[in-house]
């Protein structure tokens, strides 16, 4: 297991796992639906099979690529860690349990489940054909709230909408400002991204764009329901830590990109999500 959790990053789901419970305690408090622990589990289960079937499907499909580039040939596949076989499997298998789960979730969850994985796998190819590639695994993680929503409310709404699009410009502004190590690489290997399209300069511009956007999506909620000062305090925290992180890197410094795109935006997450469930809590 220890090589599978190596393989899929799992330390990663941190960025999507919060807006999750988000989605999951909005739908309780907007439907007045009670707390169910094995909606709540099933919830968590159909994030991690989607999670470890889009990582490993990523890393079996870049295998090639990731070899040629030095800063990713200590990747599992390439490295030898793991076959390619192997990636593939985990993928099928995990893509089959997701299925599963959502079955046992409802209909409506159920009958979207393809359309989450052709999402989720698909973006694994969009680096080939477009640098727009970061907003397509933006709108693969953009799906946890609304998707967590569905889980208890069986429908669709707008409120959850809001976290969505606020998740998909936050992630692709964060996947630009990770993209930048491999602008040279890109571009010599015809692979797309904003970065390799732009240049280091216009692309920070660009995720600084996006990140604009995602506040504003992060604020709506505020505006349009009755969430107290704690949520807002979460926003405001979520809005001091992108403004850091694009303090942390450069056009011509990109020693602090690891630090700007996991640790940063994983504290965002994490407390932005603390402080909208205690908003949650103290309003029931």
């Amino acid at each position: 297991m220890k090589k599978y959790f190596s393989l899929v990053l799992f330390a990663h789901t941190i960025f999507a796992m919060p807006f999750a419970f988000i989605g999951f305690f909005l739908a309780i408090s907007v439907t007045g639906q009670e707390f169910n622990w094995l909606k709540l589990l099933l919830m968590i289960l159909c994030m991690i099979f989607a999670r470890n079937a889009a990582m490993a499907f990523n890393r079996y499909l870049d295998r090639g690529i990731d070899s040629q580039n030095p800063r990713t040939a200590i990747r599992d596949i390439p490295s030898g860690k793991i076959s390619s076989n192997e990636a593939l499997i985990f993928t099928i298998v995990n893509s089959i349990l997701f299925i599963l789960a959502t079955l046992l979730i409802n209909r409506l969850c159920f009958f979207l489940s393809p359309v989450a994985l052709a999402v989720v796998l698909g973006y694994s190819y969009t680096k080939r054909f477009t640098p727009l590639c970061h907003l397509i695994l933006g709108l693969g993680l953009a799906l946890a709230p609304i998707g967590a929503y569905l889980v208890v409310a069986g429908e669709f709404a707008m409120l959850p909408l809001y976290f969505s699009l606020a998740v998909l410009f936050w992630v692709s502004g964060f996947d630009i400002i990770y993209a930048l190590q491999d602008e040279e690489f890109d571009r010599e290997n015809n692979l797309n991204s904003i970065p390799a399209w732009l240049g280091k300069k216009k692309a920070l511009n660009v995720s600084s764009i996006f990140h604009v956007l995602a506040v504003i999506f992060v604020t709506m909620p505020y505006i349009v329901s009755d969430l107290s000062w704690f949520y807002l305090a979460g926003v405001l925290f979520f809005i001091i830590l992108l403004i850091y992180q694009h303090q942390l890197v450069k056009p011509n410094d990109l020693s602090k990109v690891n630090r700007a795109f996991f640790t940063t935006n994983g504290i965002a997450s994490v407390v932005f999500a603390v402080f909208f469930l205690l908003d949650a809590y103290l309003r029931n």
